[in-house]
């Protein structure tokens, strides 16, 4: 019986790891459309059935692996200024290649 649960953990932690991961994609995408945490937390539930509580933790841990980039958009949304699409999209690019090369380097 302990074979099965644990590689039923196995799977899980996968199918958990590749979910978060979609749920990245998604908040990435809001930010594109320069959508506030709330707004991408709303339009995820309504649209892709992701509970708010889920959006919001992953978001989070975005904000705290890359704050700078966070930083600048809040407060190009504080300014009311909205950045470009194409300078958003510009910075999630960098924000993934940083965080890709961060893991490279571990």
């Amino acid at each position: 019986m302990g074979d099965s649960s644990s590689s039923r953990s196995s799977s899980s932690s996968a199918s958990a790891a590749s979910y978060v991961h979609m749920v990245q994609h998604l908040i990435e995408k809001c930010l594109t459309f320069h959508m506030t945490k709330e707004e991408c937390m709303e339009a995820l539930s309504k649209h892709a059935n992701i509970k708010p509580v889920i959006t919001s933790t992953v978001w989070n841990e975005l904000e705290k692996e890359n704050k700078e980039f966070f930083e600048a958009y809040a407060e190009s949304k504080s300014k009311g200024d909205r950045m470009s699409e194409e300078e958003t999209s510009e910075m999630i690019q960098k924000m993934i290649f940083d965080n890709s090369s961060s893991k490279d380097a571990d």
